[in-house]
């Protein structure tokens, strides 16, 4: 490698974390489904079903997971920094094109869900895919750090959100709604935002190895030592893949559900307790803040742990400990400190899947590919991003109206015994051999 001076490694953290707190936004949705599904009799602007607020949601989540299979390919072709800078034009003027047009159910659907989900998807992998490179020694706590404002993130979003839409209602900024405006200003900081973080988006010098670090040596099935590194073609022929793309399905299921309507089941728990609409309302969206808080820290925590310990052994205990949650959230949601504390520990687990998850399929099939192939795995959260939101809204609108919070046990329950198979299945999962 040339002995030229080389970058600090540490400005990829930063500008990965940068980027990856405006590309977190989608987690604050669970904010805007209160005002988006308040119906037109009792003075809404918009009159969503939950399906119809869930389904940009989950469209948003799924085209986020399809483009970035896409961008794994094009950051080979043009490069990190540049796929970086796609992801800021298209995500940014998704959401100014959602608050200017986004009135209705199939404007917020193409621009929040569409056009939003596609800048997600270009940028995500960027972080990842670079970070890994410069630090691979530490593959798991750099993934966490890297995906960390993706969670915390939502957090900021959530909060400013509920602030903003009393100041932005009452300013009326170009006749739009307090979602609409939100949803502007946020385009305009997510172009800003991710730019900057973009500058310091590039791999490292060909041969880069961190100093003090010596590689590990892997075997093949031929018996020859030496990093292994899968094509995706080649991955996608092992039971492996499978089984991580599973794995990740579950477990990813589970948080979204929890992500997309806490706010409308802690409104529901609180107020069968009696609790006023307006104190169960603060407290479900106290609840929200601390889900994003823990999903940005778990994600750091459990990548960590996971150098420890091994990223198999941290997914199962981390699919084992969110399974048990989500079978005893239905009881949490009945005071408001359990239903802040069920929270907490469904966001922690949930933030540990995006650092586990690129950890171990780097792992598995090698570092060389890792934007590419885990551009294949993650698209199990993109259709974890349909069944989550999507089950949990079926019922709820099955209940017409009714704010009865036992229409929340069945998808808690499915949810739950979900990440019971994926702790399962990560159980008999060995990391595979390549043949010679």
């Amino acid at each position: 490698m040339s002995k030229d001076k080389v970058m600090n490694r540490w400005y990829v953290v930063i500008g990965a974390v940068l980027i990856q707190l405006c590309l977190g936004a989608i987690y604050a949705w669970s904010v805007f489904t209160p005002r988006l599904t308040k119906s037109l009799v009792e003075g809404g602007i918009y009159g969503f079903t939950a399906a119809q607020s869930q389904w940009v949601f989950s469209v948003g989540l799924l085209i986020f997971a399809v483009v970035m299979v896409v961008s794994g390919r094009m950051m080979v072709k043009i490069g990190p920094r540049k796929l970086a800078v796609a992801s800021a034009f298209v995500l940014g003027l998704g959401y100014i094109l959602g608050g200017i047009f986004g009135n209705t159910f199939l404007a917020q659907l193409v621009c929040i869900g569409v056009i939003g989900g596609a800048g997600i998807g270009l940028g995500y992998v960027v972080p990842i895919a670079v970070g890994v490179k410069w630090f691979p020694d530490k593959k798991g706590m750099v993934t966490g750090l890297a995906v960390a404002g993706f969670g915390f993130g939502a957090m900021i979003w959530v909060k400013s959100a509920d602030s903003w839409f009393h100041l932005l209602d009452t300013l009326n900024i170009l006749n739009l709604g307090g979602v609409q405006s939100v949803f502007l200003l946020y385009g305009v900081i997510f172009m800003i935002a991710i730019l900057l973080g973009s500058i310091v988006m590039i791999d490292p010098p060909q041969g880069y190895v961190p100093e003090g670090w010596t590689p590990p040596q892997a075997t093949t099935a031929s018996g020859s030592t030496g990093m292994v590194n899968f094509e995706s073609k080649e991955m996608m022929t092992t039971p492996q893949f499978y089984m991580t793309w599973l794995t990740f399905l579950f477990s990813a299921m589970a948080g979204l559900m929890v992500i997309g309507n806490i706010k409308l089941f802690g409104i529901d728990a609180l107020k069968a307790q009696g609790i006023e609409v307006a104190v169960a309302s603060a407290a479900a969206g106290t609840a929200v803040a601390w889900l994003a808080i823990l999903n940005g820290l778990g994600r750091i925590v459990w990548g960590t742990v996971s150098d420890k310990i091994g990223r198999k052994t941290s997914i199962f205990f981390m699919c084992l400990l969110q399974g048990i949650i989500m079978l005893f959230f239905y009881k949490m949601g009945s005071s408001s400190l359990m239903l802040i504390v069920g929270a907490c520990l469904i966001g922690f687990n949930f933030g540990g899947n995006f650092a586990l998850f690129p950890a171990i399929t780097a792992d598995y099939f090698g570092n060389k590919n890792v934007g590419l192939n885990y551009g294949y795995v993650f698209f199990s959260y993109g259709i974890a991003g349909v069944l989550g939101p999507q089950i949990a809204a079926h019922f709820k609108d099955a209940a017409k109206g009714s704010s009865d919070p036992s229409v929340w046990i069945t998808p808690f329950m499915i949810a739950g015994i979900a990440c019971l198979v994926g702790a399962a299945i990560t159980l008999i999962s060995k990391p595979p051999q390549k043949k010679a």
